[in-house]
């Protein structure tokens, strides 16, 4: 047997742990465990690097040290650098009712001290000491578990490494998560998606593919040519069809000119990454009304589907595609249809042994008889922008999402949204220490309330400084109290920063205040 096949072997024996721990975390809010946290960001790396202040989204699951509430569990969060203490101490401040010396002891925040552009996963695997260290904190194995942002061989190799099953897609379901695969799972689901052609590779069947798509949507001025690996819209370029939309030289002059949302890609780089991992060419939908939602799902160990969250997702950048920020839940106008879609996507998934999470990103357009089409674009099986907002107000409120509604109620009944970002940027933002934002947290009242359930959390607060960015969860209890906290705050943050005469006020960049 290779090492390959006794890797594969021994994965898929870990694998066998989770329903038990499962079964004993749902029905045991005490239940004795260790959580390892591994936000590694295994992707690929040139895409990685277009998303300013990358090396801060292994910040981005602090919200999971919300778990130390229980009394009797333990968590090991690793990132590349050492998180700030004073960011950490925000956190654990938000464990109400729980001892901070209790919650301390049960703690272990590791560092590999490597800040180099590659995958936190495969820094740790290089370190051989590290990892000995780590399966010396994590003790018993058969109550442990790994949980990553997202699965691939690095992360297999790691559980397999510290004997813990991976909380999470095993990496053999990869294919799935590729644009490609994705269209094959939509026709499979019977879900309207838009048309195009997967499994595409060389220049010449891009060519190819838009000419045919050309000629069965005679209408169509624009399409998108997708990297299979892209994420956040960055892998994405816009082709606007020529006037001879059947001509070989005029679709390939077309092809060399897309509009991207990175302002660093270029036609030979893209081209040269489309020829290595492959990709797909569709449609662009248009029409009088568009908009982004998307919907979480988790496939649970034991195999069934279950329904996490909607949002309505806020787009930017040069091409409209790059992820900025969301809205909690999707519109009442059609959140019922998404999740509905959705579930069909979750069942073919989970028939074919896919778990954990993953999250599914929609087109919707309004009809001119005000009716609302729903087209699946893409599968993200991983953890993404809309997952770190939610599980907070998961965590923070201790409330629950109703399933038939769509809707996060708490005690009494009440219903909570939220506004959410992890890319509220200013250049006047550069500079500031995580203390100085505690500062202003403080004096402006920014916390988050338990008494009321309501206020801000703030995350990837390591890349203010460097970046001038952060992200924030703004939640309430309607949607428009959510978004005036959402405004209020980011005005707060620009008048303490201007009060103070911090660096230059410049106009803003990829901010977004309104979510219409």
């Amino acid at each position: 047997m290779s090492s390959t096949d006794d890797m594969n072997r021994r994965f898929g024996e870990l694998k066998k742990r989770l329903p038990a721990i499962w079964t004993s975390l749902t029905s045991n809010p005490e239940y004795e465990h260790t959580s390892v946290i591994v936000p590694s960001l295994s992707v690929n790396q040139d895409e990685l690097a277009k998303v300013t202040g990358a090396a801060f989204y292994e910040e981005r699951l602090l919200f999971a040290l919300i778990r130390l509430r229980n009394p009797n569990a333990r968590l090991i969060y690793v990132t590349s650098q050492p998180v700030h203490p004073d960011i950490v101490d925000y956190y654990l401040d938000l464990l109400e009712g729980s001892p901070q010396r209790h919650v301390r002891e049960r703690l272990y925040m590791l560092s590999v001290l490597d800040g180099s552009p590659r995958p936190l996963t495969q820094k740790i695997l290089e370190r051989p000491r590290f990892m000995q260290r780590m399966r010396r904190l994590i003790g018993d194995t058969r109550k442990a578990y790994l949980t990553c942002y997202n699965s691939t061989d690095l992360e297999r190799q790691l559980a397999v490494a510290l004997d813990l099953p991976l909380n999470g897609l095993d990496p053999e379901h990869l294919v799935y998560g590729t644009k490609s695969g994705n269209r094959r799972i939509f026709e499979e689901a019977g879900v309207s998606h838009p048309a195009g052609s997967e499994d595409l590779f060389s220049e010449g069947e891009i060519v190819d593919a838009l000419i045919e798509l050309g000629g069965k949507r005679p209408s169509l001025q624009r399409a998108v040519v997708k990297l299979n690996e892209g994420f956040g819209g960055e892998g994405n370029g816009v082709f606007r069809f020529p006037v001879e939309r059947a001509d070989r030289d005029a679709v390939r002059f077309a092809l060399h000119n897309l509009a991207w949302t990175s302002g660093t890609e270029t036609a030979e780089s893209f081209l040269q990454k489309f020829a290595g991992m492959g990709g797909i060419v569709e449609e662009l939908i248009v029409g009088d009304e568009i908009r982004s939602p998307s919907v979480q799902l988790r496939i649970l160990p034991d195999g069934r589907p279950r329904l996490v969250s909607s949002h309505e997702q806020v787009l930017g950048g040069a091409t409209g595609q790059s992820y900025l920020g969301c809205r909690f839940p999707a519109d009442d106008a059609y959140r019922t249809l998404l999740q509905q879609e959705a579930l069909k996507v979750a069942e073919v998934l989970a028939d074919k042994g896919v778990l954990g999470r993953f999250a599914i990103d929609f087109l919707v357009s309004r009809t001119a008889s005000g009716n609302w089409n729903a087209h699946a674009i893409e599968i993200n099986l991983r953890m993404g922008g809309t997952t770190p907002p939610y599980h907070a107000l998961e965590f923070l409120t201790g409330g629950r999402l109703d399933p038939a509604t769509g809707l996060f109620t708490v005690a009494h009944g009440k219903t909570k949204y939220y506004s959410a970002t992890d890319n509220l940027r200013s250049p006047a933002y550069k500079g500031l220490l995580p203390e100085d934002l505690f500062e202003i947290v403080a004096k402006r009242r920014l916390g988050f309330r338990h008494a009321d359930g309501t206020g801000v959390l703030f995350h990837m607060i390591g890349a203010l400084s460097q970046y001038g960015k952060i992200g924030m969860t703004c939640i309430a209890d309607s949607p428009a109290a959510a978004q005036e906290l959402f405004e209020s705050t980011t005005a707060a943050l620009d008048e303490e920063i201007d009060s103070n005469a911090h660096g230059e006020q410049a106009p803003l960049l990829d901010r977004y205040f309104h979510m219409e």
